[in-house]
């Protein structure tokens, strides 16, 4: 296994500045995410730490050695891609057994390490079919074999599970993440998918435009956002945004919005002088509570919507004002669209970002 460090990567494409100097390491055996939306860069990121697309500046290091100037097929690196490209006039086995023969291992090698990694991703009763007799998710997990069977230094995976339909790709997150946690492999998880990136990974590198945005744990990229748009991008339902201004009443620091006053959570009402006047302020649909009774203690009134009725709990879009907020609300709350209800929002969940940077303010 090895660690990888970047040092202020950068990389051209002609006049487009894809990657934008930046800089981050992965430890030994970690799970690694790179996050982000198509075009910000993390693509290009992984290939050139491939060594599949040459940089344009900066170092990439395995363990402490620089490998800009290492070929491909020198760094001892595993992909695995969204598409598998399975050798179809080969069995199982031998799509397996492939790259072990083209290192010139010997039979006796080759046959003991295919069946010990088909034990280990449950492929033992696949090994004489043809890839044409497949379904995708096994498909898929002979690919991943493919790639692990040669015992790489880092395992890199690239969108590998995005074509699959919602079944398979929840089986092919909890098997990727055993894997990780039972061979210890160092791996770089590139993915678009919020959801994907939170399941399995140690860490989160949320990219956009180029640059890193935020590197955390998925509960602090979950709950501690470092800006607005890792507060966007990162959960589903997406987060509620309120811009306003910050205002004293009565003793009190609240955001002003539209005509309403929203108190700040207690930790904040000393902090007035270090906050922006102009500020927006976020909180996660889990934590707005509907009321129907104007009775009791509400931040804001709107109408409902529409109502989206899940399984085993209901997404509640509520306009205020001219704005469109969303409650997670459960069955039970029975609302329809065009009534009139009260939101109460939970101060412990509420984060604030400067208007003008969009940066993170009032944590620590």
């Amino acid at each position: 296994m090895a660690s990888i460090t970047l040092e202020n990567l950068v990389k051209h494409y002609g006049a487009v500045e894809a990657v934008r100097g930046i800089s981050f390491q992965v430890e030994d055996g970690e799970f690694l995410a790179i996050l982000g939306p198509s075009g910000c860069g993390k693509s290009s990121t992984m290939r050139m730490i491939a060594g599949l697309e040459e940089t344009s500046d900066g170092g990439i290091y395995y363990d402490d050695k620089l490998v800009n100037a290492v070929r491909a097929r020198d760094r001892n690196v595993a992909m695995a891609f969204e598409t598998y490209a399975l050798y179809p006039t080969l069995t199982v086995y031998e799509n397996i057994a492939f790259p072990l023969r083209s290192a010139k291992w010997k039979s006796e090698r080759v046959d003991e390490k295919v069946r010990e990694i088909s034990h280990t991703m449950e492929l033992t009763d696949l090994l004489d079919r043809m890839p044409g007799e497949l379904s995708g998710g096994q498909a898929q997990r002979i690919g991943l074999a493919r790639a692990l069977v040669r015992e790489p230094a880092v395992f890199l995976l690239d969108e590998p599970i995005s074509h699959l339909d919602t079944r398979q790709r929840h089986r092919m997150r909890q098997f990727i993440r055993h894997l990780h946690l039972e061979l210890q492999y160092t791996m770089i998880y590139v993915t678009h998918d919020q959801e994907e990136a939170m399941a399995m990974a140690d860490r989160i590198v949320v990219m956009h435009e180029g640059l890193i945005r935020q590197i955390g744990t998925p509960d602090e990229v979950f709950n501690d956002p470092a800006d607005d748009f890792v507060a966007g991008f990162v959960g589903e339902p997406p987060i509620n945004f309120l811009e306003g201004s910050l205002v004293q009443s009565n003793g009190t620091l609240s955001l002003r919005f539209r005509g309403h006053l929203i108190p700040l959570p207690e930790s904040l009402q000393s902090r007035g002088d270090s906050l922006p006047s102009e500020i927006k302020m976020g909180i996660r649909p889990f934590y707005v509570n509907l009321r129907l009774d104007p009775d009791e203690p509400y931040d804001l009134a709107g109408e409902v919507f529409v109502v989206e009725t899940l399984q085993d709990f209901c997404i509640v879009s509520i306009d205020v004002d001219d704005e469109r907020l969303q409650v997670v609300a459960p069955l039970s709350a029975r609302v329809q669209r065009r009534e009139r209800v009260h939101l109460k929002l939970d101060p412990e969940f509420m984060r604030f970002f400067d208007l003008q940077t969009g940066k993170a303010v009032g944590l620590g």
